[in-house]
């Protein structure tokens, strides 16, 4: 369950500063009282503002009044969802990226919300190259992180599977698998990608001048209410 409820956000789109308060009063009026439907607004204007994606903002504020959450909530709840993209906007950065696509930016958030530290996110995109994008590196490292991998382990094995890749080894986006595979023997989330990154799965350690689980690149790339 955790994990549909990662892909479905991970699936969201976005919207433009211009069309910010258009959109929450389309999506959510006539659902929400006026002073949450402003309060909202208010934070999706903020967002929007600060070069953000909009859309999972206003899916927050639409699950939480699908589900009758309390306004202080449901508020507080997309207020964490804003605080999210901006940590996961200010690490894709730092790991490189000075312009992040918004699904990135919302893979990143997702990503935090799931467990991993804005320090993990911007590792990913470090260890992030062609073929793959942040996007689709940071998709996966939330992936494992809904499944209860710890963030070093995550960071671990995608960037190991990313490096794999180029050597037509294993594939990224059966990390996910392989992890569930493993956790159906009985082993914990984090026995399955110690298990996955000491066996060779995700692409293993052997490629020379491989990182460590934090370390640089080789070479660049150039939320519950």
């Amino acid at each position: 369950m955790r994990v549909a409820l990662v892909s479905l956000a991970l699936a969201l789109g976005t919207a433009r500063a211009a069309t910010a308060q258009v959109d929450v009063h389309r999506r959510l009026s006539g659902r929400l009282g006026p002073d949450v439907l402003a309060a909202v607004e208010r934070i999706a204007d903020s967002a929007a503002a600060r070069h953000l994606p909009v859309e999972p903002i206003v899916e927050k504020a639409s699950e939480g009044a699908m589900k009758g959450v309390a306004a202080d909530r449901l508020v507080a709840a997309a207020s964490v969802v804003l605080h999210q993209l901006t940590q996961s906007a200010t690490a894709i950065r730092a790991g490189g990226v000075s312009s992040p696509e918004p699904d990135a930016i919302n893979a990143g958030a997702v990503a935090i919300n799931a467990g991993l530290s804005p320090a993990d996110v911007q590792a990913v995109v470090q260890r992030t190259r062609a073929p793959y994008t942040p996007a689709a590196t940071l998709r996966v490292a939330a992936t494992l992180a809904a499944l209860g991998v710890p963030g070093a382990e995550a960071v671990d094995l995608v960037g190991r599977a990313v490096n794999a890749h180029q050597v037509g080894e294993a594939a990224l986006l059966d990390l996910p698998r392989q992890v569930q595979a493993e956790m159906g023997s009985g082993s914990s989330a984090a026995e399955a990608a110690e298990h996955i990154g000491h066996t060779g799965g995700g692409g293993g350690s052997g490629e020379p001048g491989a990182p460590s689980a934090h370390g640089p690149p080789t070479s660049g790339h150039s939320h519950k209410p």
